[in-house]
């Protein structure tokens, strides 16, 4: 279930999407107690150009976090 499915990439429904992000928690994030230890979702996309842009779009630092803020969500580009 997703909340805001128009905060996703829309592609068409015959769009090939094998370019993906794997998200998860590292290993000390507190919050593994309230979701699951293995925790993680994907974002798929039609090209590695794309993914590629939103991996760095989504690792980088937010511009509005507090000096000493860590994120502790992990990316990891993948391929099916």
């Amino acid at each position: 279930m997703l909340s805001n499915p128009h905060n996703l990439n829309a592609l068409p429904p015959d769009t090939e999407k094998r370019y993906g992000i794997r998200v998860s928690l590292r290993d000390n994030d507190p919050f593994r107690r309230l979701l699951a230890e293995d925790w993680q979702t994907f974002h798929w996309f039609a090209d590695a150009r794309q993914r590629d842009a939103a991996l760095a779009d989504m690792s980088a630092r937010h511009q509005f976090s507090r000096m000493g803020d860590t994120p502790t969500l992990q990316y990891e580009a993948v391929e099916r």
